[in-house]
């Protein structure tokens, strides 16, 4: 695709006009939930779709999706655990699920979109509390793209990782 533009206003809630049917990220799983299941977690609310299309086009060129949740605190590191409330569990923003398609595969899209989802994460959690976002790396290569944005995993599940509030809301100072 020439000239792709990738700007916060390219991303939006997912709506019906979205063209979904022609997403193709190479992950069946994935393709899936966007073609079939993405809109009706909308309307549920229970988690929030956004998709990246470029203007004067309904065509999804990659999405991710924020929940609310929570996290049981001793699945963070000591060092993390020790500056925290003594409480069992903490609320997060869970990045459920990211994906670009393979059309502008190697365009970034997928840092960008990392970074729109952190933005609104951290934009959220001005209004309703969130200790850090979390997501749930899929397998290595999913492990890897989070860890090299300094995303750092749990104890006891290392493909669950979460990136601070703190260390987010640096990125955007």
């Amino acid at each position: 695709m020439i000239g792709l533009a990738l700007l916060p206003e390219h991303v939006c809630p997912l709506e019906k006009a979205h063209d979904r049917k022609s997403f193709d990220c190479g992950n069946e799983d994935l393709n899936r939930y966007l073609r079939e299941q993405a809109r009706q977690d909308a309307e549920k609310r229970v988690a929030a779709p956004f998709v990246l299309t470029q203007p004067g086009s309904p065509r999804v060129l990659g999405f991710y999706t924020l929940s609310a949740s929570i996290i049981p605190v001793d699945e963070l590191p000591p060092d993390l655990m020790k500056r925290l409330p003594r409480y069992g569990q903490l609320p997060v923003t869970l990045l459920g699920r990211l994906a670009v398609d393979r059309s502008v595969g190697g365009q970034g899209v997928g840092e960008f979109l990392l970074v729109d989802a952190l933005r609104r994460s951290l934009e959220a959690a001005q209004q309703i509390a969130a200790m850090a976002v979390i997501v749930d790396a899929k397998d290595e290569r999913a492990e890897n793209f989070y860890r090299h944005f300094d995303f750092q995993p749990f104890q006891q599940t290392p493909l669950r990782l979460f990136l601070p509030m703190g260390q987010i809301a640096k990125l955007f100072a």
